[in-house]
């Protein structure tokens, strides 16, 4: 019978992400369990080091020892639950208790996500798109001045730090002066954007220093419009020149 650890090799997808009873775009976020070790991919900066799992626990816990990436030497605790290509984990940020139920709430320092396995297939530029040129109305830095996700306003200290660059066909969004997610984009056609790497996709506009955004997953059907409301998966944002 294989053990979980062997059963979490592999890679897997963010579906959902709560942080202290606040819901975040996953971004793409992934991830990655080979042998001992762990990768955490698409969340601004690359965190790496080992991983211990005691599926003999009621609820079952793991370990994340960081190795690599800004939290390097610390250790974050965490339970789970496993279930075919289904892995649900709720962790303490790094130096926090680890968490005895599957609830993120507001003090806690505990965060709740769930996550399926990577069927391996990767959305790549077209080569015509890998070569355009940027896009000038977008190129730059913009400051978040508000954002709805699943019809809820995000923490108000996220959007007060958070910040979107758009360099060459790459954009890189932060908060708290921190990398959290980059990828590439392209534009479709005139308002319709996609990020590839965090496959994600939707529409955007321009007026004056403004720039709104509507963005749903992959797969998702396309937004035709900047409403949210709970529910759609949605996230709408806006933002101001830099």
């Amino acid at each position: 019978m294989k053990t979980d650890l062997k059963k979490l090799q592999g890679t897997w997808n963010m579906l959902s992400l709560e942080m202290e009873g606040q819901k975040y775009p996953t971004g793409g976020a992934q991830i990655v369990i080979d042998g001992g070790r762990f990768v955490c991919r698409n969340m601004g900066a690359e965190y790496e080091g080992a991983i211990t799992v005691d599926e003999s626990a009621s609820p079952k816990t793991f370990e994340l020892a960081f190795e690599k990436g800004p939290e390097a030497g610390k250790q974050s605790l965490g339970i789970y639950e496993l279930t075919g290509d289904a892995w649900k984990i709720c962790l303490g940020l790094a130096g926090k208790k680890r968490p005895s139920k599957f609830a993120s709430e507001a003090g806690t320092g505990h965060a709740l996500e769930t996550l399926e396995r990577d069927t391996g297939a990767r959305r790549d530029l077209p080569a015509a798109d890998a070569k355009a040129r940027p896009v000038a109305e977008l190129e730059g830095e913009w400051a978040m001045i508000s954002c709805l996700h699943d019809g809820k306003p995000m923490d108000a200290r996220f959007v007060k730090s958070a910040r979107r660059e758009f360099r060459g066909n790459t954009t890189t969004l932060l908060a708290g002066g921190r990398a959290m997610t980059t990828s590439r984009f392209f534009v479709h056609a005139a308002g319709t954007i996609e990020y590839p790497d965090l496959r994600q996709t939707g529409i955007y506009k321009i007026a004056g220093d403004r720039l709104h955004t509507c963005l749903v997953n992959a797969g998702a059907a396309p937004p035709a419009d900047f409403s949210a409301k709970p529910g759609d998966g949605r996230t709408v944002s806006e933002w101001k020149r830099a």
